[in-house]
């Protein structure tokens, strides 16, 4: 039987890992008990309970939980407009080919079987041409190379 991932391992995985939690300097994120300057998503709501309840300027706060000014001022605002799921992490740009759709996926497999030796960047241009898309030759490496794993 397979043990649970920790919570550590969970954070790592949601995104939600603090990179540093060792710049923390809060006390009450030192005992272990409940406080985990591990969690994210934890140590930035504790970051705006600490200004709004306890009466703490920003910039202290800040320092105190190991954030810069820009970032407290980021959470603020994602606390303010969408609660406590503003402050989970957010995917940051398109993940995926979402440009190689499977039309374009289907012209790169034609024109590979007329001609296997044909490079990346010579795809992306006859995709410019022929499906008027412009698609970075690395983003097509990338996607052949997935195509080709098992």
């Amino acid at each position: 039987m397979t043990k649970p991932p920790s919570k550590r391992d969970r954070l790592r995985e949601l995104g939600g890992l603090n990179p540093h939690p060792d710049r923390i300097q809060a006390p009450w994120f030192r005992s272990g008990d409940f406080f985990d300057p591990d969690d994210m998503v934890q140590v930035k709501y504790e970051m705006l309970r600490h200004v709004q309840v306890d009466g703490a300027s920003k910039a202290e706060a800040a320092a105190l939980f190991g954030m810069s000014r820009p970032t407290f001022y980021q959470a603020e605002s994602a606390f303010a407009s969408e609660g406590l799921p503003g402050l989970l992490p957010k995917q940051r740009g398109p993940k995926g080919a979402h440009k190689l759709n499977s039309t374009v996926m289907a012209f790169i497999e034609e024109r590979l079987q007329h001609d296997n030796t044909i490079h990346a960047r010579a795809l992306a241009q006859e995709i410019e041409t022929a499906l008027d898309l412009s698609v970075h030759p690395r983003s097509i490496e990338r996607a052949l190379a997935r195509k080709k794993k098992p």
